[in-house]
């Protein structure tokens, strides 16, 4: 579901229901012990949707739900959140144990929805975790999570604004440091905003981010997994060559850090800017190639019409 130019909503509606599903499929994952987020399943009763109430707690089977051999479903949602709840944990826990002396204490969730990260992951002392959501959404995970007893981890702060306002000031006013080394997370963002709003969020992100920064960002793409390192992205006939490049970049780096990129439609990856990014585009370093304009290469090995 995409986002139109007025629309509202809260955890029970629209957009809004997606965070809640995200959450069940955390809880889910939970129950198997795929992940640790025991505060996900009390906050999907607190929103009170029967269906994903009876997903989270179990009550639900998957063949209850999901239809035969169908692509997807509702235990493919869950294993995609298991995998990208480890992959993106694994990421805020390196950008703090680097060890280097810009270890990143410094973090924002942008769209955070039911994310529960400021309470359940082990931070470093001093460590400031910023959750930028629509403010229905922050009043209310910030009151139930109150109301269960949840102790915040790190110094937690709801930044109540929509990522189509003025975040940037809002980030600030809630005591940003562009100065500092910022860790940031788009987790299941992306998809939702039109081409134009995702450069837009990647030119702020770009601008607040200090030496050292980092990024993680999931992506989707319609390509099959072998094709997702070799070509770009020309599904659902948007121009997103942006999306393309960032995926197949994240796949190469962590086909060079011996990692899993990530498997069936999706990728995650994460970039770290250093003093040769400066104030270029967070997406940056990912060029075309001159010989073969529609392929990106990053870094570039010449190809049969270069040499």
């Amino acid at each position: 579901m995409g986002r139109t130019e007025n629309d509202t909503w809260d955890l029970t509606s629209s957009v809004g229901a997606t965070a809640t599903m995200v959450a069940a499929g955390r809880a889910r994952a939970t129950r198997a012990a795929l992940i640790d987020d025991p505060l996900a399943e009390p906050l999907v009763r607190a929103v009170g949707i029967d269906f994903f109430v009876r997903w989270a707690s179990g009550e639900l089977r998957s063949e209850d739900v999901d239809l035969p051999d169908a692509p997807w479903g509702m235990q493919r949602m869950t294993d995609q959140q298991a995998a990208r709840t480890r992959y993106i944990d694994a990421f805020f826990a390196a950008a703090q144990h680097d060890g280097t002396p810009a270890s990143i204490r410094q973090v924002v969730i942008l769209a955070s929805g039911l994310d529960t990260r400021g309470y359940r992951l082990s931070w470093a002392d001093g460590t400031t975790v910023f959750e930028i959501d629509v403010p229905q959404v922050v009043e209310f995970k910030t009151t139930a999570l109150a109301t269960l007893g949840a102790v915040p981890r790190a110094d937690v702060r709801g930044v109540a604004v929509d990522l189509r306002d003025d975040w940037p000031s809002a980030l600030r006013q809630a005591g940003f440091r562009a100065d500092r080394p910022t860790a940031w997370a788009a987790e299941g963002l992306f998809g939702y905003l039109p081409p134009d709003a995702q450069d837009r969020l990647l030119d702020h992100i770009t601008a607040l981010s200090a030496d050292g920064s980092r990024l993680i960002a999931e992506v989707f793409s319609a390509l099959q997994p072998a094709e997702s390192f070799s070509a770009p992205s020309t599904s659902a006939g948007t121009s997103t060559v942006w999306t393309s490049r960032l995926r197949l970049w994240a796949s190469r780096r962590a086909q060079r850090r011996g990692g899993a990129p990530g498997r069936g439609r999706l990728a995650s990856g994460s970039h770290t800017a250093g003093p040769a990014a400066g104030r270029q585009r967070v997406r940056a370093g990912i060029r075309r190639c001159p010989s073969r304009p529609r392929r990106p290469c990053r870094p570039c090995r010449p190809c049969r019409p270069c040499r």
